[in-house]
């Protein structure tokens, strides 16, 4: 079986949305559906005004070792031999979740929370790969963040990272995916972070109500702006429209 696979490179990325707007598009997906069969991910880590935004592109990540085709007791699931895309049955799929249940990455989709609902996910563009072109996530992206092949090129050209920060190991499952983390945090910009703490301690009440600062305030709590950490499974329709609605433009 050949196995090919994606590389996403953190440094790279401007979390433009190009490639999961690119995909919902060829996919004929519309805008606001809880269908993703491509996530941008972003999550914010430190305190103010130590912040760093970390991003991540989510999408099945085609393992090597499916744990998702081996939980679906209707056969479903399969991993086929030319590229190694795990690919769903439409016509098998009862939609009793226990792919996503297993899948540690939450690529499977659904419509709505209720049962029955036939899952979705992403194809690896098979349809691209076999007119010899490349899955449309990659060819939009920009900044050329995204790249696609072999999986062994795709290692022996980026690396052996398998796994981002915070996202899960990936050690039982093999993703067919490589990364390349973003570079170390430099400050491009010098600012004096106490003095930046005092401005804000100093619209006391206002900020001690939205933000959680007191005017002694010495840090900005964690998690209070956006997301403070990485949510690849969300637990319903309606949080994964909530983590994915800065694509719906």
């Amino acid at each position: 079986m050949n196995q090919y696979g994606f590389f996403f490179d953190q440094s790279r990325c401007t979390n433009c949305h190009a490639c999961s707007i690119a995909c919902r598009d060829w996919n004929d997906i519309k805008g606001g559906s809880p269908v993703k069969l491509l996530r941008m991910m972003q999550w914010e880590k430190g305190n103010f005004p130590n912040l760093r935004m970390h991003v991540l592109f989510a999408t099945c990540y085609h393992c090597e070792v499916p744990v998702c085709a081996d939980a679906c007791e209707h056969k479903a699931i399969f991993k086929e031999d030319k590229y190694g895309a795990v690919l769903v049955d439409p016509d098998l799929c009862e939609g009793d979740r226990n792919c996503w249940k297993a899948c540690p990455y939450g690529a499977p989709a659904y419509e709505d929370d209720a049962p029955g609902t036939p899952m979705q996910k992403c194809n690896m563009c098979y349809d691209k790969l076999e007119i010899g072109e490349l899955p449309i996530c990659v060819s939009s992206c920009p900044q050329r963040a995204l790249d696609f092949g072999p999986l062994e090129e795709m290692i022996e050209r980026y690396g052996e990272c398998r796994a981002l920060e915070d996202m899960p190991s990936g050690d039982a499952v093999k993703p067919a995916a490589v990364f390349k983390p973003m570079h170390e945090h430099r400050q491009v910009v010098p600012y004096d972070a106490g003095r930046a703490l005092e401005l804000l301690a100093d619209r006391g009440e206002y900020l001690d109500s939205v933000f959680g600062v007191a005017e002694d305030a010495t840090e900005v709590y964690e998690g209070l702006v956006g997301y403070d950490k990485l949510v690849m499974k969300a637990s319903s329709v309606a949080e994964t429209l909530a983590r994915s609605k800065n694509e719906e433009g």
